[in-house]
């Protein structure tokens, strides 16, 4: 079976209509699918084609006229509600941001930045995130050996 990239991925999910599809399927989508086109303004071939997409790169499979996440399409589904979270929070990250920024390590306490945290960020995930200091080594994870080696 061949193995799918993380970019194969990020493409088929790139677009906002895309990404609706993807939604709905993790929401059973509706066996109507002249409904779905229509709600997404999408034509049959638009819609034919983002579904393959996601089938092809392995998010999303049919079973008896209707579709369903993969077990990777889970997985991704997660990761995809975890990324909109931050992006609902994103004014309250970038202050994070700042005083970091602003204040040295010398300034700036563990404790003190775990208050900041608490008191900014609401949803436990992103905390978690947060607060979890530990950068991942490349014997871990495969994202160092994806880059390209454009110097």
């Amino acid at each position: 079976m061949e193995s799918k990239s993380m970019t194969d991925t990020l493409r088929a999910l790139s677009d906002d209509k895309s990404l609706a599809l993807f939604n709905m399927v993790a929401f059973t989508l509706p066996r109507d699918t002249g409904a779905v086109m229509t709600r997404l303004a999408l034509t049959r071939k638009q819609f034919y084609s983002r579904m393959n997409q996601l089938i092809d790169v392995g998010l999303v499979t049919r079973k008896s006229d209707r579709y369903y996440l993969t077990s990777f399409g889970k997985v991704v589904y997660e990761s995809h509600k975890l990324i909109g979270n931050a992006v609902e929070n994103y004014w309250k990250l970038k202050a994070i941001d700042s005083i970091e920024t602003v204040l040295s390590e010398d300034d700036l306490s563990v404790e003190e930045q775990r208050r900041i945290i608490n008191a900014l960020i609401e949803r436990n995930d992103i905390k978690n995130i947060l607060l979890n200091q530990n950068v991942p080594s490349d014997k871990d994870h495969k994202l160092l050996t994806a880059l390209p080696n454009n110097p």
